[in-house]
């Protein structure tokens, strides 16, 4: 094998580089020039719901059944969702879409799931709605259009006097005039009283439509709206046509940068309401990996004893770039990183299976030829050129495979197919870099001086 002496460098290079990312928890790589950090990562394995316990929500779009919801508007809610859950300091955060109007999100290791599901209802839909020339107190909730059928159609707002139901919402449905989405940027200020309050620039097609309402409803009431709650109810003085304005009310400072955050992040582009959640306790967790690291750990060492018994000498190699494919499958999961679950630990495990299966292929070729009395050389050799095309095609289905469940995972919210999918997938990547180049490698070091006919039982012969 040409250039054997550089591919042991490069692999034990990787070994080193694995030990040390397998056992730490953080990694930082220095420039030696100026001193700064090329590479700060937190390198910690990181647990699934399943595994760690925490919180799952379903999420569903709140708007009337027979309204259709745009799939990419889904997806842009979803992404908002996750982007407000992690300024909570929420990590590892599993959100998916779930067929055309439902979302899955899964928080693991959360240990206040009520401030979280609150925060999820809290989605921040901004509104500014036409009210007319009858102002309505802050704190009150209303009904708008948008979402509704009459958003396309409705123009015309509540006449003046309209009172509050009984459970404090309005009875008349408000028009609105444009929502959050229309928001590029939003910043805590405050006012010359020292109130806080919230500026906001609007995109550029918004500014040209909230310039056009500024301007043909003065001396109206503009109200802003957030999550059917009335913030203020500013009265038009003037055309705004610069596409600058402020939100005002009674905000502490912490809720004023709670607003601005959710606000920049990303308004809604559809109501969003929390279905069902449901918290799941660590116990089942820790006993499940406990079972699971039992499993892998008898299920290798039978593996490896195998293949030490029936191998002899090739099967101590193989053992050796097993272990290798161990520690660089772990140093992957950690630094892409993989968010592991049961099935996804499942999937790595029977990844180990696929990366002993092309060794046997290997071996049992070996075997073949050195029967027919050729050297250890260029027995390698042919072994691997010989194996290498079944080697392939197994490796390539079961790739195949890990896609179309993983689309699949990704299509109906199924998080548990994808973990088990990308976990297999990447674990029969490596396991082929491992046939590849580190068995035959570690093969051509070991025996390329060996005589097979001084020693056949070494091969099993």
């Amino acid at each position: 094998m040409r250039n054997k002496n550089t591919w042991l460098i490069v692999i034990a290079l990787l070994v080193v580089f694995s030990v040390w990312v397998d056992f730490s928890n953080h990694i930082k790589i220095y420039n030696p020039i100026n001193d700064t950090a090329l590479v700060d990562k937190d390198v910690k394995i990181k647990l699934g719901l399943d595994l760690r316990g925490g919180l799952q929500a379903l999420l569903e779009a709140d708007v009337p059944a027979e309204t259709k919801v745009d799939s990419a508007e889904l997806e842009n809610a979803k992404n908002i969702l996750q982007n407000r859950a992690n300024a909570l300091g929420v990590s590892e955060i599993s959100m998916q879409t779930a067929g055309d109007r439902r979302i899955v999100a899964e928080f693991p290791g959360i240990t206040n799931p009520e401030e979280v599901v609150a925060a999820l209802k809290q989605t921040a839909l901004l509104e500014f709605v036409d009210m007319g020339t009858t102002p309505i107190a802050q704190g009150t909730i209303i009904k708008t259009d948008f979402g509704t059928q009459e958003a396309s159609t409705t123009t015309a707002t509540p006449a003046p006097g309209t009172t509050p139901s009984p459970d404090g919402t309005q009875a008349a449905i408000y028009h609105t005039v444009m929502t959050g989405a229309g928001l590029q940027t939003a910043a805590v200020g405050r006012d010359q009283s020292g109130r806080y309050l919230i500026s906001f620039v609007l995109k550029s097609d918004a500014k040209d439509l909230f310039g056009e309402y500024t301007t043909s409803h003065q001396q109206q009431y503009l109200g802003i709206v957030l999550d059917k709650t009335v913030v203020s109810a500013p009265i038009i003085q003037q055309p705004i046509t610069d596409g600058q304005g402020q939100i005002s009310g009674s905000f502490t400072q912490a809720e004023a940068q709670t607003l601005a955050v959710q606000l920049r992040s990303g308004a809604l582009p559809i109501p969003i309401k929390v279905v069902e959640s449901r918290t799941v306790g660590p116990t089942l967790g820790e006993e499940s990996v406990r079972k699971s690291v039992l499993a892998g750990i008898i299920g290798l060492s039978v593996v490896v004893l195998f293949m030490a018994l029936y191998y002899r000498l090739p099967g101590l190699i193989a053992d050796l770039a097993l272990i290798c494919y161990a520690l660089f499958a772990l140093m992957l999961f950690k630094l892409i990183p993989v968010v592991l679950t049961l099935p996804g630990i499942a999937g790595f495990i029977l990844s180990v299976g696929m990366a002993v299966d092309a060794n046997v292929l290997i071996f049992e070729r070996l075997k073949e030829e050195l029967r027919s009395g050729r050297n250890l050389r260029q027995s390698i050799d042919l072994a691997w050129s010989r194996a290498w095309p079944s080697i392939r095609d197994s490796n390539t289905s079961t790739i195949i495979t890990c896609v179309i469940l993983y689309l699949f995972g990704n299509t109906f919210g199924a998080s548990m197919v994808k973990g088990f999918a990308v976990t297999l997938a990447l674990g029969v990547g490596l396991s082929l870099f491992t046939a590849i180049r580190v068995t035959r490698t570690f093969l051509h070091s070991a025996l390329d001086n060996v005589k097979n006919a001084d020693h056949p039982g070494w091969f099993g012969l």
